[in-house]
């Protein structure tokens, strides 16, 4: 038997599972999109009938609670020991990229009510760091709520951006024309400082988050003697 028939094999012995449809279901919104993702897709991709996966599974929906875990459950979970800043810094960095890698997550996490067990635990996590640093349990809840809000805008920004930020300097140059100086002076001011190098366009998480974390530093409670 050839090696490619025996790992076909071996696939078709995989016991039908909670965690194998999740892990493939997380394989297809990866390629696809959450939107491509159906029963009927998902059971073909494990190779069985779509009546079977309730087994194991209530329904689409149980599938995407399980899917938003799965994308949690990769982020930096952070600590009430330590800076609070550097653990939510950490956080917030570590969010963006994994929902980078997962590009449907950010929409799916803003628009369920996710109540799994790790989605809880990474919750109380960041409120328990909030509390440790001299937050109040309402600041604590403003401070969370507006670092996430700010993590996931930038990133559906960031994924939704018509062009890569090293293309900056040409778009710059291509719309110039388009642009007029007398017209819109401070507009192709900006333009002309990329295009004569006196400013990249790069922009990433670090610059708001600092200010957010500035903001929220003087907020804060004393620290307790």
């Amino acid at each position: 038997m050839s090696e490619t028939k025996e790992k076909t094999k071996k696939r078709r012995r995989t016991p039908l599972s909670r965690d194998l449809i999740l892990e493939r279901a997380l394989s297809l919104a990866d390629k696809g999109g959450i939107e491509a993702l159906s029963m009927r897709k998902l059971a073909t991709a494990l190779r069985v009938e779509a009546m079977s996966l309730y087994n194991h599974v209530k329904n689409k929906d149980d599938i995407l609670d399980g899917l938003v875990e799965l994308v949690v459950a990769e982020i930096d979970v952070p600590t009430a020991s330590g800076d609070w800043r550097e653990q939510m810094r950490g956080r917030a960095m570590s969010a963006h990229a994994i929902l980078m890698k997962h590009p449907w997550a950010t929409k799916l996490l803003m628009s369920r009510i996710n109540i799994g067990p790790l989605m809880l635990r990474y919750v109380d996590a960041t409120l328990g760091c909030l509390l440790a640093a001299g937050f109040d349990y309402a600041l604590a809840d403003h401070a969370w709520n507006t670092l996430d809000s700010y993590i996931y805008g930038f990133t559906l920004w960031r994924l939704s951006f018509p062009f890569e930020p090293d293309e900056y300097k040409d778009v710059a140059e291509e719309f110039m024309p388009q642009v007029p100086m007398q017209q819109y002076p401070h507009l192709a001011g900006l333009s002309l400082a990329v295009m004569q190098g006196r400013h990249d366009g790069q922009h990433d998480l670090s610059f708001g988050l600092e200010l957010l974390l500035d903001g929220l530093e003087r907020l804060r409670a004393p620290e307790k003697s």
